[in-house]
């Protein structure tokens, strides 16, 4: 074996996915790379070129620049590109050249595909969509972690009964873990409280290590649902705890199970309906954390998983509205409550607030708008205390602006497309994603179509709404990593509302008022702008793909915060990512820019 090919090998052994390979693949794959030297400002490809094969820095660094000559990404010693162009249709996808003296390898395209085909480790790393898997996942087939309903409690052995007992009693819980440096001893439970402390008659100082259940069996977080099931039903135990390297974990319960069981969608939809008070309601949607931990745990693609939360939104709204016209009597016009936002485009996650108008007959008089001044009060109050939170903006029914008749939102919209200022065109991408949830719709399908029609045919109106949908951008570095958060609460993280979904949802509606469609959801826009030709079918599918990803990521970590005992939020540490998920997470972002970088000269999207 020759020194250079061992100096191949050695190196391939540092860089992903390479480095997943069988020794003799290896070496074997070595043997093919072309090693290449390349002078500063030297050209490696450029857009519209065969690609001979995939390319790997070993020594220097890699400008690459999309068609409008943006920079996309800045890379060094250990990165690939080329993939995205071989992997689609063998021509290169952006420009590529070095910005100092360079040693790259260059794999052939033959080895490089037999590689994805032989190897799923390659496959996934190289596969951008990172394809969603719709099939859900039943009790059974679940992993325990998903079933944890919070972090566990412990206490040590010394602890007294009577101290264990007042903190089950404060965490509304019916077990703990006994714990020492961590490490899992035994548990404690109610039934261990009456059975070997009432009934004996122990003092209340007894520690609980007299009579905790000592080293009880126990299942690790990688376990399945179904392991849970057979040791409850074959043990006649309701309490199984989680441990990890010996440490504990958390707690799986058979309130757990039911609860895990009784939670879904339709469940919650169907208690809001019936409730009879606010509070009532307000329990309900507590309920939701849990529902998004379910729901991502069961494998859900991300738009089903929003699309579910959003509908338990409307059904609050909805039954909000049925509280306020039982207390005010019937609404004395028709009218029409609308939400935006997020809820509007049917996207909520575990942590939304509210965003919503009316829009009420023209034949309204000043005591009927007295009336729906005080209906609107009653929904958005009722939807605060529900944990759909106060929008910090005003954008709501609320606002009198917010609350007026049809022939005035008809004024706003042609106001904010003739004279299309700063504040118009972020009032009009507020409200271009208006959707019904409760009343008469066709006060807004009128308005819809007429606004569509004439904002499509404005190009000064389109360039503005373009130049408004490019300030929020993907949070890249320049050096081959992510712009996080610098200072506060969130530094080192990246707002995965604002950087992530937030510009993609920007391009969505910009694609939907060009083609004049009504669909409100980002994902359908997206999919309709490629049926009506808006974007390219390959921008499309790169765009959406991207987006897949970054939503998924979004709700992953929601629901792992929930199950850390935390609230969820849109803040996501990078450090937190394996190699791997980094990898593709900066992909889907460079996608994003890539697709703003179009937008803004003018062209639907790269070819």
């Amino acid at each position: 074996m020759g020194d250079d090919l061992e100096a191949t090998i050695g190196f391939l052994e540092t860089v992903h996915p390479y480095d997943t390979l069988p020794k003799d693949e290896l070496a074997r794959v070595a043997s093919f790379f072309v090693r290449k030297e390349f002078p500063t400002d030297t050209l490696v490809y450029q857009i519209g070129d065969v690609l001979s094969g995939i390319y790997l820095i070993k020594r220097g660094g890699v400008e690459v620049l999309d068609r409008n000559g943006g920079l996309v990404s800045l890379l060094s010693a250990r990165n690939t590109f080329g993939e995205r162009g071989l992997m689609r249709d063998g021509l290169a996808a952006t420009t590529a050249h070095t910005r100092e003296d360079s040693t790259i390898l260059m794999l052939p395209a033959v080895e490089f595909r037999e590689l994805i085909a032989r190897f799923p480790a390659f496959e996934r790393f190289f596969n951008r969509g990172r394809g969603q898997d719709n099939h859900t996942a039943d009790i059974s087939t679940l992993k325990v972690a998903d079933l944890v309903a919070r972090k566990p409690l412990s206490c040590e052995p010394s602890t007294t009964v009577a101290e264990a007992a007042r903190m089950m009693r404060d965490s509304h819980i019916s077990s703990l873990g006994v714990t020492e440096d961590g490490r899992l001893l035994g548990i404690l439970t109610v039934r261990d409280l009456a059975n070997k402390v009432l009934a004996e008659g122990r003092s209340p100082q007894t520690p609980v290590s007299r009579v905790m259940t000592a080293k009880p069996i126990s299942l690790p977080p990688d376990a399945l649902g179904s392991d849970i099931l057979h040791i409850m039903l074959e043990r006649k135990i309701g309490h199984l705890p989680i441990v990890e390297g010996g440490r504990f974990v958390g707690m799986v319960t058979q309130t757990d199970l039911t609860r895990f069981q009784a939670v879904s969608a339709a469940a919650l939809v169907r208690d809001v309906a019936g409730a009879e008070t606010v509070e009532e309601m307000a329990s309900v949607t507590a309920r939701i954390p849990r529902l998004l931990v379910q729901l991502v745990g069961g494998n859900h693609a991300h738009e089903v998983v929003t699309r579910l939360i959003t509908d338990i939104a409307d059904a609050v709204t909805r039954r909000l509205l049925a509280m306020a016209e039982a207390k005010l009597g019937t609404a004395p016009v028709p009218y029409l409550w609308l939400a935006c936002g997020s809820q509007g485009r049917q996207e909520q996650t575990g942590v939304s607030d509210q965003d919503n108008c009316m829009i009420i007959h023209n034949n309204a008089t000043p005591d009927d708008m007295a009336y729906f001044a005080k209906m609107a009060k009653i929904v958005s109050d009722g939807l605060n205390a529900c944990g759909y939170v106060y929008c910090p903006g005003d954008m709501m029914a609320t606002a009198d602006r917010w609350r007026v008749r049809q022939k005035l939102w008809r004024d706003y919209f042609q106001r904010w497309i003739a004279v299309p200022s700063n504040e118009a065109q972020m009032l009009a991408s507020v409200m271009f994603d208006l959707r019904p949830i409760g009343g008469t719709v066709s006060l807004y399908q009128e308005l819809q179509d007429e606004t569509l029609e004439l904002a499509s045919k404005n190009s000064i109106f389109v360039a503005h709404m373009i130049a408004n949908s490019l300030k929020h951008t993907p949070p890249l570095g320049l050096i081959r990593g992510f712009a996080t958060i610098r200072s506060g609460e969130y530094r080192n993280h990246i707002d995965m509302k604002h950087n992530g979904v937030v510009p993609v949802a920007d391009l969505a509606r910009v694609y939907a008022l060009q083609g004049s469609l009504t669909a409100a959801n980002t994902r359908a826009r997206l999919q309709g702008a490629e049926a009506a030709g808006v974007i390219s079918s390959s921008g499309a599918r790169d765009l959406i793909e991207a987006y897949d990803l970054i939503a998924s990521m979004r709700l992953e970590n929601q629901a792992h915060l929930v199950r850390s005992g935390r609230k969820p939020d849109n803040f996501l540490s990078p450090s937190d990512l394996s190699d791997f998920e980094r990898s593709h997470l900066r992909d889907a972002f460079v996608v994003v820019r890539t697709m703003q970088s179009a937008l803004s000269h003018g062209k639907g999207a790269p070819g």
